[in-house]
């Protein structure tokens, strides 16, 4: 038991520091030449020389990157202004012009005094324009990002029936005023940091002040801080870099695409995380019953919705356990099953020459590549695909004698009890889990399903996230809690967050 924990665990060794340095900052004088040999081989970096009002001033330039700046607003925003010869009437010297750019002179909202290199790079890179004033080493950083950006949609996989219609997109500063416009409260803290050294993605840990619990915030940013790779594009990484157990295929930290449950689950004391270039949301702490639980709950009566998580947890039950009990029993426990449904499986299965390891096996491998072609085809193909695989071939292999029907109803019921789960991540550790325990009831019958249910449990029961047991409240709450993770209780009722989670501001409501 010890060795298959210490297995989960020994590679989430997070708060330790960085292996490799990190790439250090170009620290030299900003020039116009270490800026062309920065980007000597970029063919998307613009320059020109510029006269501040319109005078022969040597040495002051404007530079750029094509594609990433708003091409009218660097002409009228930064341009026209920087060449008017009235806003610069009197200013004689380099260091008096510099003052009247940095005090209002062009018009941009942001103006950055930079003195290194490196920093003017980085400015330029997210979508700025730079006046490099030569003679005295350092530039005027102005914002001029292309607004060309993905507008927000409405959520594509987790579907909403009476909630808001809007989504997470690509663009961090559009995520971030959506959640503004639903907690309009100063306690919502945004703390940016930088992650990857080539990728520079600007990464945001959201948080309440007051609500939020302060272990758990610091453990995140320190996390950060330790983090020492390449690049962060995908959402994937974030996970496996910030885990207490990377090696787990639970999902340990929620993820979620719609605002308004990003939102509802800082109010629970949780704490969020955004990443420039991912229409997504994370949240931690991560919990099995959270996972389970969907934005629709809070919408709905609490009678309907309790019924749905009940329901949502028997088919995780189903989908875990239905194919290994149906392979178990008919494989050696042949006398648990009703004698008229035995003899219909006995007819079915007399002109089939597989046994029955190998049809659900087979079943389950051709649900997953049926899976996987859905996804990674076009979208018309990719029903197309479906259609063929499920009705005509699974129907063909039937009539054809090759897989038994009792053999193609059990693994569709587990199918379809796995997309009955909200979190993706979940029904892909479920899909897991279910093909090890086939593969045990295949060698051992009922006693490797019960083997494989315990450690499973033992792996479950041992997680944590973030200083919280994965199974809260299921394992440490009382009865009380136990009945709030598996029901939702009504909403004028239900006035705690969830302990654990919270950082002393238990109360939600009077």
């Amino acid at each position: 038991m010890s060795t298959l924990s210490s297995f989960f665990h020994g590679i989430g060794a997070r708060d330790l520091p960085p292996v490799h340095p990190p790439v250090p900052p170009d620290t030299r004088q900003v020039s116009i030449l270490v800026l062309k040999e920065m980007f000597r081989d970029s063919a998307d970096f613009q320059l020109r020389p510029v006269w501040p009002g319109g005078e022969h001033v040597p040495g002051v330039w404007l530079c750029w990157i094509d594609g990433l700046v708003d091409a009218e607003a660097v002409s009228e925003q930064v341009l026209r202004p920087l060449t008017e010869a009235a806003r610069f009437r009197g200013a004689e010297s380099d260091g008096a012009r510099f003052r009247l750019l940095e005090h209002g002179a062009v018009f941009s909202c942001t103006a950055q005094t930079r003195q290194q290199a490196g920093e003017t790079a980085e400015d330029l890179l997210r979508g700025n324009c730079a006046v490099v004033f030569d003679k005295l080493g350092s530039a005027l950083c102005f914002e001029v990002k292309n607004p060309s950006v993905r507008p927000v949609g409405q959520p594509t996989v987790e579907k909403s029936v009476k909630g808001s219609k809007d989504a997470f997109v690509e663009t961090l500063r559009i995520n971030t005023a959506l959640l503004r416009r639903r907690l309009r409260t100063p306690e919502l803290e945004l703390r940016q940091k930088r992650v990857g050294r080539r990728s520079g993605t600007a990464v945001t840990v959201v948080s309440l002040r007051g609500i939020t619990k302060a272990e758990t915030l610091e453990t995140l940013l320190r996390r950060l801080e330790g983090l020492d790779i390449d690049g962060l594009l995908a959402a994937g990484q974030l996970e496996q870099y910030l885990t207490d157990c990377p090696a787990s295929p639970f999902p340990q930290l929620l993820h979620t695409e719609r605002p308004d449950k990003f939102a509802e689950e800082l109010l629970n004391g949780r704490v969020g995380l955004l990443a420039d270039g991912l229409p997504m949301g994370f949240l931690l702490p991560a919990t099995l019953p959270a996972a389970l639980a969907v934005a629709e709950d809070r919408g709905q009566h609490f009678l309907l919705a309790s019924a749905l998580r009940l329901l949502r947890w028997l088919a995780l039950g189903l989908g875990l356990l239905f194919p290994a009990l149906f392979v178990a029993v008919a494989m050696y426990h042949q006398e648990m099953i009703p004698t008229r449904l035995l003899l219909s499986m006995i007819a079915a299965k007399q002109d089939v020459p597989f046994s029955v390891a190998t049809e659900v096996l087979g079943m389950l491998l051709a649900f997953e590549l049926l899976m996987e072609a859905g996804l990674r085809l076009p979208d018309p193909v990719g029903d197309t695909v479906s259609i063929i695989g499920a009705l005509i071939v699974g129907q063909s292999a039937v009539e054809a004698r090759i897989v038994s029907p009792i053999a193609v109803i059990v693994v569709a019921a587990a199918a379809i009890c796995g997309f009955l789960m909200p979190s993706r991540d979940l029904a892909g550790a479920l899909r897991l889990a279910r093909l090890a325990l086939v593969l045990l009831a295949i060698f051992l019958g009922l006693l490797g399903i019960v083997l494989g249910l315990c450690l499973l449990l033992l792996h479950l029961g041992s997680l944590e996230s973030f200083g919280l047991a994965y199974l809260a409240p299921l394992s440490e709450g009382g009865f009380g809690a136990v009945l709030k993770a598996l029901l939702r209780p009504p909403l004028p009722g239900d006035k705690l967050r969830q302990e654990g989670l919270h950082g002393g501001n238990r109360r939600n409501q009077k």
